[in-house]
């Protein structure tokens, strides 16, 4: 899919330019997206997402209100993280926002569409999934849980993950010996060394 969306509508040269610089492989889709500070498009590659931004140029000249887009702000990279980061997104129909949680516990990203047809949310969640390669829970002491995971990047690298929340305390002896314990079972059956 070039960089056209299904309306005619797509993101100015200088985004463009950024999105080419920074990517590895072919865009899969791309969503504008809801600002009130310019431009933003979310991308979807084969290894990553990139949101990027252009803000308004000063003196608010924007694509609306007859301004020349292309006098918009220098565009920058928000968000270049590959599928492997990505612990899950929600989507939020009556808001049309796409929020993408983070396996190292950053703030989610929320994703606020423009109304348009968009099937980012599905392609998201098809690269995410391909990247989970193996997954198992792990019940842990005092009602707590995690994750532990084999994921696997775009160039095909298989690694483990350990996912949990900030009540995980993994330095507590119990909770690391049955987190190592599934880490070792979802590697081995992965192939990789426990």
């Amino acid at each position: 899919m070039g960089f056209r969306s299904w309306f005619g509508h797509g993101p100015q040269k200088a985004v463009r330019r950024v999105v080419r610089s920074h990517r590895t492989d072919v865009v899969l889709t791309q969503a504008p997206l809801v600002t009130s500070a310019g431009e933003a498009w979310a991308f979807a590659t084969r290894a990553e997402l990139l949101v990027i931004s252009a803000p308004e140029a000063p003196g608010g000249a924007d694509n609306q209100g007859g301004g020349d887009p292309e006098s918009r702000g220098a565009p920058s990279v928000v968000v270049q993280r590959e599928w492997a980061d990505v612990d899950r997104a929600t989507y939020e129909a009556e808001a049309n926002v796409l929020r993408v949680h983070w396996v190292d516990g950053d703030e989610p990203t929320a994703l606020a569409l423009d109304g348009r047809r968009s099937v980012l949310p599905q392609v998201l969640r098809e690269r995410v999934e391909w990247s989970v390669v193996l997954a198992e829970p792990v019940k842990l002491p005092g009602g707590r849980s995690a994750r532990v995971a084999v994921r696997r990047r775009a160039d095909g690298e298989l690694f483990s993950q350990v996912i949990g929340g900030s009540d995980v305390d993994v330095t507590d002896p119990r909770t690391a010996s049955l987190i190592d314990a599934a880490e070792a079972r979802v590697r081995g059956a992965a192939g990789l060394p426990a």
